[in-house]
């Protein structure tokens, strides 16, 4: 019986504390509500958040209002971590359960910090004021938002006292970031101003960077200056863009656009880096380095045309993965380049190692494996910033060893072309002397007579006048001398002209042994014609050498081809330059000396309107 009256007294406690366990359970279950009005609180937002995970499905995947949720659905707190999740089909469902329990009314602004999220609707559930949902996300136009604002915000009001639900729905085809805070207006001007400031300064810089390189092509024609121009403008456009500006500026009004120019623009990021860097490495034509960006280019070119046509969920994984690759080659392509030597390489590595690491970081948060994506948006602005510094800079170093192999090449031109010009001075100077060299002997041929040696009738010519007219300035006296040969028909007749040659060159021989003075001038200006000019030599001076000349010819036998002993003989005519006498007329009386010498009985010296003056006889004939 005791046993009993414990049993029953045990099951009467246990129904009257059922319903205070239960009630306790559930206040576990629910999220703890927010004070807004306490700012360490809304610091702590995350702590007060829940979540619920609808997978494809589910009745909670198909449903679009709060009121829908099937009953009993648990919810998981965030316990103040932010909500990253990897690439995803499921349904996220968020709540926070909000109070005011300051004096007076207040507004607070709950801002989602992710703008690439397709669908969003917000719910408040208040019993003083009925609110109306707010549906927006990147498939609906940006005037769906309520609020001109990149990020997503929901204005709570609450009056003192007055409690709040909120709950959020969000689905997106990609990653999801979700980092929720909940300012005061004041808070969130004070955020925005300092952002606009920083994005301001990061576009402004991306955009004259971009532009001067753009000017540098048009000014030089150097294609690796808009191949530079081109990655800067689509990566400062694709940055725009994942930052929510592009949509919000750009094509508001074009949702399926908003998405698909993520991985447009990355995509052509991917090519620009592959052209710039080909271009700025020169890289060698035909080597696996240029096969290999020569395949990521044309990779890139499909890439873009595939973005066009298949969904948003596989071209940014593949576009970034792409980017990613073309990152890591170029990094290799400049670490073997500056091995190699070419030493604007080293700043061009040091650039993509640090885009490299950006770039990881910035993908890893954008694809949900990484918190914090508002961090790694402003880490990868300071890489980019970075990264275009070191390439202009690398550019800076390109084109002062560019310039450096110039000024070297202009130095050993001039160097070159200073040895060509002496060598060329000297083969002048050299060909110079052969020429006078050969002008000379071109003068004494021209002014010499082949056979005999003498000077020649043009010589005669050239000379006469120029003694006759000093003979005339100075008054001293001239003398001309006409001698011939005698009877030379016939030793050319009897003995052939080789005898009659050489009877020529011994005559030769002795008017060149008799005309001593160094301006006696023996010539032979015909056949067997001669001429003596003697400068400073009067008639009968002139008489004395010619008497001589005579005496030593018919004495000195020559002998002819058949052993025969043969004396020559000559005849001379001379004239003394008168007064006021031309060279003809002294000519015309010398000649006509030698032709009285001849008629006379030759082998004599007759001056001109004088007595013959006869030797010896010659020989007969």
């Amino acid at each position: 019986m005791a046993l009993i009256t414990r049993l029953l007294s045990f099951v009467l406690l246990l129904s009257l504390a059922g319903p205070s366990l239960a009630d306790s359970m559930a206040r576990q279950d629910r999220c703890p509500t927010l004070d807004v009005s306490n700012p360490s609180a809304r610091v702590r937002l995350m702590q007060y958040v829940c979540y619920h995970i609808a997978d494809p499905g589910q009745q909670a995947y198909e449903a679009k209002a709060p009121d829908q949720l099937p009953g009993g659905i648990e919810w998981t707190r965030a316990n103040g971590h932010d909500l990253v999740f990897s690439h995803t089909e499921s349904t996220y469902w968020l709540r926070l359960h909000l109070t005011n329990r300051s004096a007076g009314q207040f507004r607070w602004y709950l801002k989602l910090n992710y703008p690439l999220l397709d669908e969003v609707t917000f719910w408040q559930s208040s019993p003083f004021r009925d609110t109306r949902p707010i549906v927006t996300g990147d498939r609906r136009p940006f005037s769906s938002r309520g609020i001109d604002y990149r990020y997503f915000l929901l204005p709570v009001t609450l009056d003192q006292g007055e409690t709040t639900d909120i709950t959020v729905r969000i689905h997106s085809s990609g990653a999801l970031n979700i980092p929720l805070t909940l300012e005061t207006p004041q808070e969130v001007i004070e955020s925005s101003n300092h952002l606009t400031l920083t994005h301001g300064l990061f576009y402004g810089a991306v955009t004259i960077f971009a532009a001067f390189n753009l000017l540098l092509f048009f000014s030089s024609g150097t294609f690796y200056y808009f191949y530079n121009a081109f990655y800067m403008a689509s990566m400062g456009l694709f940055l725009f863009a994942m930052g929510g500006f592009a949509n919000q500026y750009f094509w508001p009004d074009n949702p399926d656009f908003a998405n698909t120019a993520i991985p447009l623009l990355l995509g052509f990021c991917a090519l620009a880096m592959t052209l710039f860097g080909r271009s700025f490495l020169e890289v060698i034509r035909g080597s696996a380095a240029d096969r290999t960006l020569k395949f990521q280019a044309w990779a890139c070119v499909v890439a873009v045309t595939a973005t066009l046509f298949l969904p948003y969920h596989q071209t940014i994984i593949s576009n970034t993965v792409l980017a990613l690759a073309v990152i890591a080659s170029l990094f290799v392509c400049a670490a073997v380049r500056w091995r190699q030597g070419y030493q604007p390489a080293i700043w061009y590595l040091l650039a993509w190692m640090v885009m490299l690491l950006g770039g990881l970081i910035y993908a890893l948060a954008a694809f949900g494996y990484l918190t914090d994506f508002l961090a790694s948006e402003s880490l990868m602005q300071v890489t980019i910033g970075g990264q275009v510094i070191l390439l202009n800079y690398a550019m800076v170093q390109r084109w002062r060893l560019l310039n450096q192999k110039l000024l070297d090449v202009e130095h050993n031109a001039r160097t070159e072309l200073e040895v060509q010009v002496h060598e060329r001075t000297a083969q002048l100077r050299k060909a110079m002397r052969e020429l006078e060299k050969a002008n000379r002997s071109l003068s004494t041929l021209s002014l010499n007579d082949a056979l005999t040696g003498l000077y020649n009738r043009r010589h005669l010519d050239n000379c006469l006048p120029e003694l006759c007219a000093e003979a005339r300035r100075t008054g001293n006296p001239l003398s001309l001398a006409l001698i011939d040969a005698d009877r030379f028909k016939s030793v050319n007749d009897t003995w052939g002209h080789s005898f009659g040659d050489e009877c020529l060159r011994r005559i030769a021989d002795v008017l060149t042994r008799h005309t001593k003075r160094p301006r006696d001038v023996a010539i032979r200006f015909g056949g067997e014609e001669f001429a003596l000019l003697l400068p400073g030599t009067d008639r009968e001076g002139a008489e004395k050498v010619c008497s001589e000349i005579l005496h030593d010819i018919r004495h000195v036998p020559i002998e002819s081809p058949d052993g025969t002993a043969v004396n020559l003989t000559l005849s001379a005519g001379i004239a003394e330059l008168r007064t006021a006498e031309d060279q003809d007329k002294l000519f015309r009386r010398a000649d006509d000396a030698l032709y009285e010498a001849k008629s006379s009985g030759r082998n004599r010296v007759v001056i001109s309107e004088t007595v013959i003056t006869d030797l010896e006889p010659g020989p007969a004939g």
